[in-house]
Parts: structure tokens; C-alpha cells; sequence
């Protein structure tokens, strides 16, 4: 399955350019918005999953991030990311792994997520995305989740997807997370089409 998927994105960030993705972003506010909202510094350690080609790492270096880490599937991505950012990519942690397998060895601050985990339809695989948010974010840090929301997409880049409320997300993270923050947003892909997101802000109890 995992070999699968990541042919499967590799084939689809190789097919456009970046400006053309449907999650294409050139300021990627809303994240922004929810990441300075948690009054973390800026030696704080940050890990966007999923990350691909989105322009947050370079919103982040610009403002003195010091500890940024970028996760995806795709290799073709991160290696188009790191083009864009040129000697600032050296700064920066790539990981190329499939979320629901990845063993994170280090801990991060603020857990960033805007569009990998609508993407798990099968229960087993959100159980194991919960699991590694668990071994990553220590007491008292962050989690961001952007999904799209119960009356989003249904579809996405020729895959179902599992809509969610904050909830949902909640529920699968389980009782040692409390949600202080919930947006709706709607995102205008570069076709100029809408889709509906639902952004959830968790801290770490437990």
C-alpha cells in the first residue's frame, strides 16, 4: 500500500506544475493565522506532514523558524520544494515517508497537517496517523489538522476522501488532546473552484 501511494503522488505532483495543484497556495494564510495564535517562538520545532510543494516552509524561514521539518510521500515534491527554496532548503529537515509507517525519532512543538489526513479512509490507517501524533507531540504542544470538512470534496486528486468535523478529529487523536480551535475555511483552487475545509487546533494534555 505504501509503495502504492507514493507512486500514486509522485504521478500527480509530475503531471503539473505547481501552480496548477488544486491545494495550491501562494500564501498559505489560514495556517499562518493558526500557528502564530499558538504563541510558539521561533525556536520552536515544527513538523509540516504532508508538506509536499506548499509554500508554508518558506513562509516559516522567513520568519526566523529555526527548527522546520517537512514530511510527504512524494519525493517528487520535497525535491521541487527544495529547488523553489535553493540554499535555504539546506536549513530545513525532508523526510520522505508514508505518515501511517513513519517512526518519528525526535519530538516537535506544533504537529502542522492542512490536507494529509482526509486522505486515510480506512479506519486502521487514521488509528496509526493518531498513533504517530502520539509519538511526536510531547505534553503541552500543538496540533493543527486541515481536513475537508462534512460538506467538502468528496474526491480528491482521483482518490476518495474522509470528510471530518473538529470531532471526528478529536476522537481520533483521543482524550489526551483538548481542541481550543476550530475554523471553517473555503479555499479557491487555482481552477477557481471552492472547497469547504474545516481547520481543528488541539494542545497535547497527556
Amino acid at each position: 500500500m505504501s509503495i502504492d501511494r507514493r507512486a500514486h503522488w509522485d504521478r500527480v505532483y509530475g503531471a503539473k506544475a505547481e501552480n496548477e495543484l488544486s491545494w495550491f497556495e501562494e500564501s498559505p494564510a489560514i495556517s499562518l493565522d493558526l500557528i502564530h495564535a499558538t504563541g510558539i517562538r521561533p525556536t520552536a520545532s515544527i513538523i509540516d506532514v504532508g508538506g509536499g510543494e506548499s509554500r508554508l516552509v518558506d513562509a516559516l524561514c522567513r520568519e526566523g523558524f529555526k527548527a522546520v521539518t517537512v514530511l510527504d510521500i512524494s519525493e517528487k515534491a520535497l525535491a521541487a520544494a527544495k529547488a523553489r527554496l535553493g540554499p535555504q532548503a539546506a536549513h530545513i529537515t525532508w523526510i520522505v515517508a508514508d505518515i501511517t509507517v513513519w517512526e518519528p525519532f525526535v519530538t516537535y512543538d506544533l504537529w502542522h497537517d492542512r490536507a494529509t489526513f482526509h486522505f486515510l479512509v480506512e479506519w486502521a490507517d487514521r488509528l496509526a496517523y493518531a498513533e504517530r501524533v502520539a509519538k511526536a507531540v510531547p505534553p503541552g504542544g500543538h496540533v493543527i489538522i486541515g481536513a475537508f470538512a462534512l460538506d467538502g470534496p468528496e474526491r480528491c486528486s482521483g482518490l476518495p476522501v474522509q470528510r471530518h468535523d473538529s470531532a471526528s478529529i478529536g476522537a481520533i487523536l483521543g482524550d489526551g488532546f483538548a481542541l481550543y480551535d476550530s475554523r471553517r475555511h473555503e479555499h479557491v483552487t487555482p481552477s477557481g473552484v471552492t472547497q469547504r475545509f474545516q481547520f481543528s487546533c488541539f494542545r497535547r494534555l497527556s
